[in-house]
């Protein structure tokens, strides 16, 4: 099911600009805010309005090439940590499960060495009787 497209008036760098998209008019409003951003953050380094305005744009887009890059290593550095937290609870299931089976095994060894002591009692109660009756 296809989304339908949102248009929406957004202010960037105090222009107004119509944005169109599939994604939702919040979202569009958050990508002109970042830019927004972006733009004070580069008015505020010292000589750029100075700067043609080929060149205020190249350092804009070298900022925003920046910030993404960032967040794709931060991705990539999360997406190995969730990897690695899959592998350690893979293998701390299996140790459960294992740790599972040996205590199961050992409850039916109690058992088992219980009858048994059960029947070595009834043994020497026995042979103590007889041993009275001689």
């Amino acid at each position: 099911m296809a989304s339908s497209k949102n248009c929406t008036e957004v202010l960037i760098g105090g222009k107004v600009f119509t944005l169109s998209g599939f994604e939702s008019e919040e979202y569009l409003q958050r990508v002109s805010t970042y830019l927004n951003h972006k733009i004070a953050e580069c008015t505020s380094i010292e000589g750029y309005q100075r700067q043609s305005a080929e060149t205020r744009s190249t350092i804009l887009a070298l900022n925003i090439a920046d910030d993404y890059f960032k967040a794709k290593k931060q991705g990539s550095v999360l997406e190995n940590d969730v990897e690695q937290k899959d592998k350690e609870m893979y293998d701390l299931k299996h140790e459960l499960i294992s740790t599972q089976i040996r205590c199961e095994n050992l409850e039916q060894e109690i058992v088992r060495l219980k009858e048994e002591n059960q029947q070595l009692q009834m043994k020497i109660v026995k042979l103590e009787t007889e041993n009275q009756w001689k």
